[in-house]
């Protein structure tokens, strides 16, 4: 027996259950590994009614699941697939190599010479490098926001990008990386209608749900068009993988799964067996998480030697960033900045003297893992724009684990010792 109707379940109860029938697999209970490059055609007709279905989406094997070559397709990416979209409310999903995988696909699927872009600031560094650097050589034009819960500020954006070339994407990353800045995900769907009405194109919305991820935040609700996360975040949560997934109509996801059969950057059987294993567990270790950083953040906030800390919890009520964290979040996240009092040298002295928490890149793992944003994921940002996007020289990003959260509170007051 399996999930059938992904309508009937919550996300949490989705991820274990929906995407996989043991039937397929001899009664086994969880899905097996499918480690094969090649699937067999039981006849020459079948070989060519599977080509046809797939290329033409014609003939007698539409919608069936029937495999070719594992870079085209393959089983376990079918259930990681089905998976993610049943757990985002979504039509379809696509699965990819990394977040970055990800993210390049869909600017290299949408945009075209003479397009322009508007994302926020600040955004992940290899994103903005992605929309400021590398399709610019495409002839692709960018514009940013520095306040996604601001209509005037967003609108501007637009419209400096309209006058480069037609709108083709609003890129929103919430909460932002590393910062933890919300962005108002009805605004830019608002937004991208009136664009429509202005240009005569709609351009896509396409949110990065990685900092909270499906089950505290569901983009697809509030009528994106495409939610991305790197999978290789808080969904798989054990540092010890790479994938990507997007989710979103159908239409839109079939065109990325047809590029991806060119590209070749699938998410492979074993990395996606990985990932539905860990899907799992996602719910539960994603409270435990958010549960120890409401601990570390108030902890922080109170210590004299912090000069800030941008905790999605300490939001005031009565403004636009909490108005919007009401409506659209489900929990505050494990993941945030905290700005000292000083700059480099400070903040270097503080995170040499760590024992626990463990001095790295990356977030969502099941260990506590800092480092100083200026010279590690926003390294290859302009200083100007890492200010412009709130992230200063004082700024460190934490990503809390699963460990004790009185240990993770001792061994950063011994550290913050040092400054």
């Amino acid at each position: 027996m399996s999930v059938k109707s992904p309508g009937d379940f919550r996300p949490e109860t989705l991820a274990v259950a929906y995407g996989y029938d043991p039937a397929q697999a001899l009664g086994a209970v969880k899905p097996p590994v499918y480690l094969s490059s090649t699937f067999i055609y039981p006849s020459a007709q079948h070989a060519k009614d599977v080509h046809c279905a797939y290329f033409d989406n014609e003939g007698p094997l539409v919608g069936e699941s029937n495999h070719i070559y594992a870079r085209l397709g393959h089983p376990g990416l079918d259930i990681l697939e089905s998976r993610l979209a049943a757990i985002d409310g979504a039509e379809a999903a696509a699965a990819f190599a990394s977040g970055m995988a990800a993210h390049s696909s869909i600017a290299l699927a949408f945009v075209r010479p003479g397009d322009s872009v508007v994302h926020g600031r600040p955004i992940y560094g290899g994103v903005d490098m992605l929309y400021g650097t590398v399709m610019s050589e495409f002839g692709a034009a960018v514009e940013t926001y520095t306040d996604g819960t601001d209509p005037a500020n967003v609108r501007a954006a637009a419209a400096a990008a309209m006058a480069k070339g037609s709108l083709a994407l609003i890129v929103a990353e919430t909460p932002a990386n590393p910062t933890a800045a919300l962005v108002d995900l009805d605004l830019m769907v608002a937004i991208a209608d009136e664009v429509a009405a202005q240009q005569g194109r709609r351009p896509l919305v396409v949110v990065d749900n990685t900092l909270l991820g499906p089950f505290a935040q569901r983009p697809i609700e509030h009528g994106v068009d495409l939610c991305l996360t790197s999978l290789t975040k808080y969904c798989a949560g054990h540092s010890d993988l790479l994938a990507g997934g997007i989710s979103g109509r159908l239409d839109l996801i079939a065109r990325l799964r047809m590029l991806r059969t060119t590209w070749g950057n699938h998410c492979d059987p074993f990395t996606a067996w990985l990932v539905v294993r860990s899907l799992e567990s996602a719910s539960v270790r994603i409270e435990r998480a958010m549960s120890n950083a409401r601990i570390v953040a108030e902890f922080l906030r109170d210590h004299p030697k912090v000069a800030g800390v941008t905790y999605l919890g300490f939001l005031e009520q009565g403004t636009p960033a909490r108005a919007v964290y009401d409506r659209q979040c489900k929990g505050a996240g494990s993941t945030f900045s905290f700005h000292l009092h000083g700059g480099e040298a400070e903040l270097f002295r503080m995170l040499d003297r760590l024992r626990l928490a463990k001095l790295a890149v990356s977030l969502g793992g099941s260990e506590t893992l800092i480092c100083h944003s200026a010279t590690t994921t926003h390294y290859a940002v302009p200083r100007d724009l890492r200010i412009a996007g709130g992230i200063t020289d004082g700024t460190m990003r934490l990503s809390i684990g699963l460990e004790h959260p009185d240990d993770l509170v001792a061994d950063l007051a011994q550290a913050l010792e040092a400054v």
